[in-house]
């Protein structure tokens, strides 16, 4: 009502002060503030609103003294009541879940040599075109696309047949290269992820590696001082043919030889004692690792001649009943003993390499095993075949079968590097007989593997069964795709193989 009589005054002031400018009679008139009169007598006027006051929230005094109410003092309590209740329940639930989740078993203590295949070079001229270091460096793409961990050279010291009185393991031999070569290929290798292994067999050219029994002596105490001249230029291991022999004549010296290579580094970067025998009996092989002491023992219990699937599933069982899986080697043929596929077959490379793959140790392979390569004639120094003009000579079938053969082997290295369960899982026995042969690799809860081999020149039927086994089984690799083709499932109760066939399947862990 207040302001409805303010207009009514502001009206009355209004026609007062324009009195003279009224006309006497009809029209109207408009002012510069907007309000007209029209005859009748009736007025517009134009009003402007005041603007709309906003609530801007109570002020801190306000809020300070409605916070104190009892109301908003219980609201607050009963709020963070409900968030620690909230919170325990769900940490409560965490618990639960961890408690009632399969828990994960401890890695085992490994070393790189552990992780995957070792790769021998022991002629360097027949490895490369250059014929020498620097052609090893020149192939360090090739090896590093092989997954292999560790290479092993040589030997390439001076050292004439059967004259230890010329022996000098410090200098390199012309045929082989020189110093700078051989750092710059460890520099190379180490780039790659790549270990050097160098192999110092005393007379690795002449008829006995340590010489004679009378030398022995001198030889290993010279070799005591080499060893530290090449541990300081950046080797990762030693090999050593014949270490029984030196471990039995001079236990002492060899102890200092131990000492040297296995304790003079942190252990994360500990290099490996690698020995070499011709001992092919597991018993002896399982003694021999017991007082040489060596990291991985390279022999022969593999190659017996007329060896059967129970054989060689004995040998396994009794080296892994004494040693941990991380002490064993598995290899076919090497520097003296010619290539795998001149051991085994052509046709039967790649059986061979799933076979030293698969099992529960470090694979070691000589060059030239990834592509088949054959011995030639009363010669163990076979040059290396590359993809060059004159290979193009040779038949489509020849090179396409090599290349099949270095697929296969890359496949199966990359898979030994990297999966649990054969880097170091279990090792359980499924089938044996004379001709046939399966186990179970599996670690906790890694994807699971089984190898299947037939060495019968006749389809054979595995019948496996274990408790952890499923139904079925998918085929990741097989040697003939035409038969059993990979990705494909097979019944693991009934499995078929064909003459010479291998196959690793794999399923995954079931709780």
């Amino acid at each position: 009502m207040g302001n409805d009589s303010e207009v009514v005054k502001d009206i009355e002031g209004l026609k007062e002060s324009h009195q003279e400018k009224q006309p006497m009679t009809g029209g109207a008139w408009n002012d510069s503030n907007g309000i007209s009169e029209e005859k009748n007598g009736s007025v517009l006027l134009k009003i402007t609103e005041e603007p709309e006051k906003k609530f801007t929230g109570l002020s801190k005094e306000e809020l300070l003294r409605v916070s104190k109410t009892p109301g908003w003092v219980r609201t607050r309590w009963a709020l963070l009541i409900l968030f620690w209740l909230g919170w325990l329940g769900m940490l409560a639930g965490a618990l639960a879940i961890i408690v009632q989740a399969p828990r994960c078993k401890h890695l085992p203590d490994m070393n790189w040599w552990n992780y995957g295949a070792l790769y021998q070079i022991g002629d360097v001229q027949a490895f490369s075109d250059s014929q020498n270091l620097m052609g090893i460096e020149e192939k360090i793409d090739h090896l590093s696309q092989l997954k292999v961990k560790g290479l092993v050279i040589g030997p390439i010291h001076v050292a004439p047949a059967n004259n230890p009185e010329n022996l000098d393991f410090r200098e390199i031999s012309t045929d082989a290269g020189n110093l700078e070569q051989f750092k710059n290929l460890i520099t190379a290798a180490h780039k790659k992820s790549i270990n050097v292994v160098l192999d110092l067999t005393p007379n690795y050219l002449g008829s006995a590696p340590w010489f004679s029994n009378v030398s022995v002596t001198n030889v290993t105490e010279r070799l005591k001082m080499a060893l530290v001249f090449w541990l300081d230029q950046g080797v990762d291991g030693i090999q050593l043919t014949g270490v029984d022999l030196v471990a039995n004549t001079v236990p002492s010296l060899w102890a200092d030889i131990r000492a040297i290579v296995q304790n003079g580094t942190k252990k994360e970067t500990r290099r490996l004692l690698m020995g070499v025998t011709e001992k092919t009996s597991a018993v002896e092989v399982s003694e021999l690792l017991n007082y040489t002491g060596v990291d991985l023992l390279l022999s022969g219990v593999l190659t017996l001649r007329n060896m059967t699937a129970v054989d060689r599933t004995e040998t396994v069982q009794h080296l892994l009943a004494s040693h941990n899986q991380t002490q064993l080697a598995w290899n076919i043929g090497g520097r003296k003993e010619g290539h795998l596929a001149t051991l085994v077959g052509p046709d039967m490379v790649k059986f061979n390499q799933l076979l030293l793959l698969t099992l529960p140790g470090t694979p070691v392979f000589n060059y030239g095993d990834e592509i088949g390569l054959v011995d030639e004639k009363a010669s163990k120094s076979t040059k290396m075949l590359w993809d060059s003009p004159e290979d193009s000579k040779g038949s489509g079938a020849s090179k396409n079968k090599k290349q099949q053969m270095l697929t296969f082997f890359v496949s199966m290295s990359d898979l030994r590097g990297k999966k649990h369960s054969l880097q170091h899982g279990d090792y359980i026995p499924l089938f044996n007989t004379t001709s046939a042969l399966a186990y179970l690799r599996q670690w906790d809860q890694s994807t699971r593997y089984i190898a299947a081999f037939n060495w019968h020149n006749e389809t054979t039927t595995l019948h496996l069964s274990h408790p952890d086994l499923p139904n079925q089984a998918e085929v990741l690799v097989s040697t003939d795709e035409d038969s059993l083709a990979s990705k494909t499932f097979v019944d693991v109760s009934s499995l078929t193989l064909g003459p010479g066939q291998a196959v690793l399947l794999q399923f995954p862990y079931i709780a």
